[in-house]
């Protein structure tokens, strides 16, 4: 029988995990203390409903792009990731990360919704195209943005220009049999509800689906099945695997400019 937990726990198999965690904190803050920002912007009246943008220094913002963090929909914020931005902010883009409420004290559904409001303000702030980011579960809360049943409004998905999920997971159903699920409480009818890998995608939708060479087995199917599934639709796709790259470190590229994984995604 396969060991569920062990198949997502990516702690378990890089030594350094929580050494990155803490240089990502440092390195965000580093970030937000020397670039243009206007942070804990609100996009709804909770506590973590809240967004940081980030702008070009002397110039307008070529677009918008949209940086959904991870955690397991249970844990971290937008603060662990600022320095995310950085290599989008220095080609010239606005960057907004957004926190989100985290389970058990909400539901994975209400983070989507959550993510769309955010992207319903986000929208407000810069003009032009719009490009949306998110790493595991942000992946997957970006992804959920590309379905057909979020119903954004015209004018968002008309600017929506490429949607990219890093190291996402796209299909819920095994997550429930891990032992996180105690704390995410999925159940059988959200898991379909709200696993992208089952619904239909926004036509004409461009989608990347981008995933470390050296993640677990679990994250690159997620990842080819993902692709696989909205590749039969009238949606560019592509899928890729960046080699020598781990769970955390493939988000590394965001923060240089002119990295592969950002010239890729903001590519028009």
């Amino acid at each position: 029988m396969r060991d569920w937990d062990k198949a997502y726990f990516n702690g378990g198999v890089v030594q350094n995990a929580d050494e990155l965690i803490k240089q990502c904190l440092a390195n965000a803050k580093e970030f937000r203390d020397t670039t243009k920002s206007q942070l804990d912007i609100p996009y709804g009246s909770g506590e973590r409903e809240k967004l940081d943008l980030f702008l070009p220094e002397n110039s307008e913002p070529k677009g918008l792009l949209m940086f959904v963090h991870g955690g397991y929909w249970k844990a971290l914020d937008k603060s662990v990731f600022s320095h995310a931005a950085k290599g989008a902010v220095e080609m010239g883009y606005a960057v907004v990360l957004p926190s989100y409420d985290l389970c058990p004290n909400t539901k994975i559904t209400n983070i989507a919704n959550q993510m769309q409001e955010a992207l319903k303000v986000a929208s407000k702030l810069v003009e032009g195209p719009i490009f949306l980011a998110g790493h595991s579960a942000g992946g997957h809360l970006v992804a959920r943005l590309g379905c057909k049943d979020r119903n954004l409004p015209a004018e968002i998905q008309s600017r929506i220009k490429h949607i990219m999920g890093i190291s996402g997971v796209y299909d819920l159903r095994p997550i429930r049999k891990t032992a996180m699920n105690d704390i995410l409480q999925i159940n059988e009818d959200e898991a379909r509800l709200e696993s992208p890998v089952l619904l239909d995608p926004l036509d004409n939708l461009r989608f990347t689906g981008w995933v470390g060479a050296e993640e677990l087995a679990e994250f690159r199917r997620q990842n080819a099945a993902q692709c696989t599934i909205w590749g039969g639709f009238e949606t560019q796709v592509t899928a890729y695997e960046d080699p020598e790259k781990n769970h955390f470190t493939v988000i590394e590229a965001l923060g240089q400019a002119d990295s592969l994984l950002l010239t890729t995604m903001l590519n028009t």
